[in-house]
């Protein structure tokens, strides 16, 4: 009989442990939706000036149009790529927005406001599968949540184009070491990251309030860089960026407010259709598969970023 070996130990990666369910999902997943109908339960009684009832028709007949459709498909699309490789959503959909013609200020603040439903279930999904690992998610999340919050504030004084340069070659450089990793792995110990994890997660959720996008490209990257576990890294840094998402689009409502409900539940009808199919292909993937296109999608994007910059 032929012995059996890991796909991702014969590329010289470490091995992927045993599959398990996380032991507390419905925890998890109840302060998830709390803090969803929470928000939801914030927008719509913002208005003072009309009750509920009287804003109900005229918003269901603007639910009810072809350009929804278009939008949902938008954030599937942005949701599958998010889900599967662990980043990606903002950078995504905002992109796909902005060719619809959809001005940049309103793509942003639709994109951060439905990253709160389409991360709260992906983060779900990766939890019941088992792809989280709670000591990784509680070193992401608080410093995430701090630059988030940090970064809105920012981006309302500060103009977000003198940044990107310096974003788009970070990612760069990462996407091509993730990609080296896959061909020519280097084993490094991953305990040796621990104590960056709280900057690293700072400067994440500070660039991806910024930027409109970035959280899992600058972290998942960057923690594929250091010799953590593909699978485990998307599921964290998934799950994390469900807090995140909820922080940054929060501190932008009281600031600037919000897009149009249209752009909204477009994006979060495909996206949350998309989260739990994205989530199957994060653990099905072997260890080398899912670090190929992690790699190819962080160049891809940070070239993109860099040419319509210089451009």
């Amino acid at each position: 009989m032929k012995n059996s070996v890991p796909r991702s130990s014969a590329v010289g990666l470490p091995a992927d442990p045993p599959r398990r369910s996380h032991p507390h999902p419905w925890r998890v997943s109840l302060v998830i939706f709390l803090t969803v109908g929470l928000l939801i339960g914030g927008y719509i009684f913002w208005e003072p000036s009309q009750s509920l009832v009287e804003r109900l028709p005229g918003l269901a007949q603007s639910l009810l149009t072809e350009q929804v459709l278009y939008f949902a498909l938008a954030g599937f699309v942005a949701q599958i790529v998010d889900g599967a490789l662990g980043m990606a959503y903002g950078i995504s959909s905002t992109s796909i927005l902005l060719g619809m013609g959809i001005s940049p200020a309103l793509a942003s603040a639709s994109v951060h406001v439905s990253e709160v439903f389409t991360t709260g279930i992906s983060g779900l999904s990766h939890l019941r599968l088992g792809n989280v690992n709670r000591r990784l998610f509680r070193s992401l999340v608080l410093p995430g949540v701090v630059g988030a919050v940090v970064g809105a504030y920012v981006l309302t004084n500060l103009d977000e184009q003198v940044i990107k340069p310096f974003v788009g070659v970070y990612l760069l450089v990462m996407g091509m070491v993730v990609l080296r990793k896959a061909f020519r792995p280097q084993p490094e110990n991953p305990s040796r990251a621990w104590r960056h994890l709280p900057r690293l997660a700072l400067f994440g959720g500070f660039l991806d309030a910024v930027g409109g996008g970035g959280w899992g490209p600058i972290v998942a990257s960057t923690l594929l860089t250091k010799g953590h576990l593909p699978r485990f890294t998307i599921g964290s840094v998934n799950l994390a960026e469900f807090f995140v998402a909820v922080a940054g689009a929060g501190t932008f409502v009281a600031l600037i407010g919000t897009g149009n409900w249209q752009i909204i539940v477009g994006l979060v009808v495909g996206g949350s259709l998309a989260a739990p199919f994205a989530a199957h292909l994060a653990r099905k993937f072997s260890t080398q598969t899912l670090l190929v296109l992690v790699g190819s999608v962080i160049i891809l994007l940070s070239l993109r970023t860099l040419f319509l910059f210089f451009r």
